[in-house]
């Protein structure tokens, strides 16, 4: 309940904000990465087992990057899994998730996501943006 309602809010203010905006405003900044969302699928065509077997040294790998803050947040979506990763660039996540033993054997992807603050709430504050 609580994410379709920031959800909820988020287009109601993303539109304020688009309907509200002059052409005489200055263009806001862009939302600063804060962390990425890694989303991992395995391959098509892999064969189960291959991941089966290299499953728990990929297991303790991850661990060992939750350990030392590298991991924000691991979590699963119907079927896939994901992290939060505490980078803020695409390629630094994406060179740090290749090093795992699935992306080493080409097992599995990751779609990458840059996350940030909420934007459009610097408008309920009455706050202009500020630079990244």
């Amino acid at each position: 309940m609580k994410s379709s309602l920031a959800i909820a809010m988020a287009a109601v203010l993303a539109n304020l904000s688009l309907s509200g905006a002059s052409p005489a405003e200055p263009a806001n900044p862009p939302t600063p990465t804060t962390r990425i969302l890694a989303i991992g699928t395995v391959n098509p065509g892999v064969d189960p087992a291959a991941v089966r077997s290299i499953l728990p040294k990929e297991i303790r790998e991850t661990v060992k990057l939750y350990l030392d803050g590298k991991i924000d947040q691991w979590f699963s979506l119907q079927g896939r899994s994901g992290v939060i990763l505490n980078v803020t660039d695409r390629a630094a996540a994406h060179d740090m998730l290749e090093k795992l033993p699935l992306g080493r054997a080409h097992l599995m992807t990751f779609e990458l996501i840059p996350l940030g603050p909420l934007d459009p709430l610097r408008q309920l504050q009455g706050m202009t943006p500020t630079p990244p």
